[in-house]
C-alpha cells in the first residue's frame, strides 16, 4: 500500500507525515548536543500534531475548532524549534528552507481548516 491511499483525501495530514519524515531524517544528522534535546522536542511535537489532526478530522463543530487551535500553537512552537535548530547551526540554511516551507504550507492549510470550522 502507497503511503498516499493511507491519508485519502485529507491532504494536511499527508503533509504532515511527509514532515515528519523530513524531520525525522534531518534530527537523526544534528550533532547529539541537539539530537536529544532540540531534535527530540521536534520530532515529538510533530508526532502529537499529527495525532491531533487525526482527531480533528473525527470531531465535528466547537470540539473540532479547539483541537485545530491546540494544533496552531503546537505548529507555532515547532517553527520556533526549527528556527533555533537554525540560529545554533544544527542545520544547514537550506535544510532550514526546506523545513521552513513545509511548516508553512501546514499552516496554510490549517488555518483554511480553522476558518472553514469557524463557518
Amino acid at each position: 500500500m502507497q503511503n498516499d491511499t493511507i491519508f485519502s483525501d485529507i491532504a494536511i495530514i499527508h503533509k504532515t507525515y511527509n514532515f515528519y519524515l523530513c524531520i525525522n531524517i534531518t534530527v537523526s544528522k544534528i550533532p547529539k548536543k541537539d539530537r536529544f534535546t532540540i531534535g527530540s522536542k521536534c520530532e515529538n511535537i510533530t508526532l502529537e500534531i499529527l495525532e491531533k489532526l487525526y482527531e480533528a478530522n473525527s470531531k465535528y463543530g466547537q470540539d473540532r475548532l479547539l483541537i485545530l487551535q491546540t494544533v496552531d500553537t503546537k505548529l507555532k512552537i515547532l517553527q520556533a524549534l526549527v528556527k533555533a535548530l537554525f540560529d545554533v547551526k544544527a542545520i544547514s540554511d537550506k535544510r532550514f528552507f526546506q523545513l521552513s516551507e513545509r511548516l508553512i504550507e501546514i499552516g496554510k492549510m490549517l488555518g483554511g481548516w480553522i476558518k472553514t470550522t469557524k463557518k
